[in-house]
């Protein structure tokens, strides 16, 4: 039976609250016309920028709930991942891309393990390791800019030349995904603005987006513009067409919190700026670097 709208696995954290990983990948995904089946890795009472939180690693039942489904016989268009908590479930997760890819669905790797460059506490060099093995498996690989260091062990380096980071993109490519989307590329130029970088090993064209400095960092923002990009692609939008939406979401998500009085951890005010998902988009501003 033919499916009417996309189905995507996404293998994510849940978090009870804050605005993260699957509590941003589900409304996103479904206000863009996608079914969402959760592969909750772990759940949280909130995400780890919030202190105390309480922790229930489900590395144990993951196989289980995997089994299920291959019982079911259920075919996906896209295996989305995110945060994974330790090698056993990179493993795991490698396994259930060789399982369920008989349709060929496309595989969509958001490498979460670092950020401002260094690890988050709860990674160690055994996962980057790991990690530079499940990205071979990808169509699609979204790492920010410290995350594109530790997989290619490189220097973290603020004074990055474009030329430098064409060099990663293409270096990050020849370890297996057609196309890799570098987040958080720092311009020299610019002050403290930053910018989106991609390369389509397939056409051998790379796209930059520029990303204007907004002085306040919010948590599950890397969800978001994954999670956007997921979207956009299925949706058949060219590459640097869903670069564009992704910036363009995050940037409105960021505006429309940012000056409020909210507290910065519980993330961007999702909620008000759903609906321009389903906008067209009227003004691109990618750039190509070729």
């Amino acid at each position: 039976m033919q499916r009417t709208v996309n189905r995507v696995a996404a293998i994510h954290d849940l978090s009870g609250f804050g605005r993260s990983s699957l509590s941003v990948v589900i409304p996103i995904l479904s206000t863009m016309g996608v079914e969402v089946c959760a592969v909750p890795t772990a759940v949280l009472s909130s995400h780890t920028d919030i202190e105390g939180y309480a922790f229930l690693d489900l590395t144990d039942y993951l196989e289980e709930h995997i089994n299920h489904w291959r019982k079911l016989g259920i075919e996906f268009d896209c295996i989305y991942s995110g945060f994974l908590g330790s090698p056993r479930q990179i493993k795991i997760v490698s396994k259930f891309i060789d399982d369920f890819s008989s349709n060929n669905p496309l595989v969509v790797i958001d490498p979460v393990m670092a950020d401002n460059g260094m690890l988050y506490s709860t990674m160690t060099m055994e996962m980057v390791t790991q990690m530079r093995e499940l990205i071979k498996k990808a169509d699609i690989i979204t790492p920010n800019f410290t995350e594109a260091a530790f997989l290619l062990d490189e220097e973290y380096n603020l004074d990055i030349t474009e030329k430098e980071v064409k060099n990663w993109l293409v270096r990050l490519s020849e370890m297996g995904p057609k196309i890799v989307i570098i987040t958080s590329v720092p311009e020299p130029d610019l002050s403290k603005n930053t910018s989106v970088i991609a390369y389509n090993r397939e056409d051998g064209h790379f796209w930059k987006v520029r990303c204007v400095y907004i002085p306040a960092h919010y948590p599950g923002t890397g969800d978001i513009f994954a999670s956007v990009i997921v979207g956009s692609i299925l949706q058949k939008d060219s590459l640097p067409i869903a670069l564009d939406r992704g910036v363009q979401f995050i940037t409105a998500a960021i505006r429309a919190t940012y000056g409020t009085e909210y507290p910065v951890k519980e993330g961007v005010l999702l909620e008000r700026v759903l609906g321009n998902l389903k906008l067209p988009i009227l003004v691109s501003s990618y750039e190509v670097l070729d």
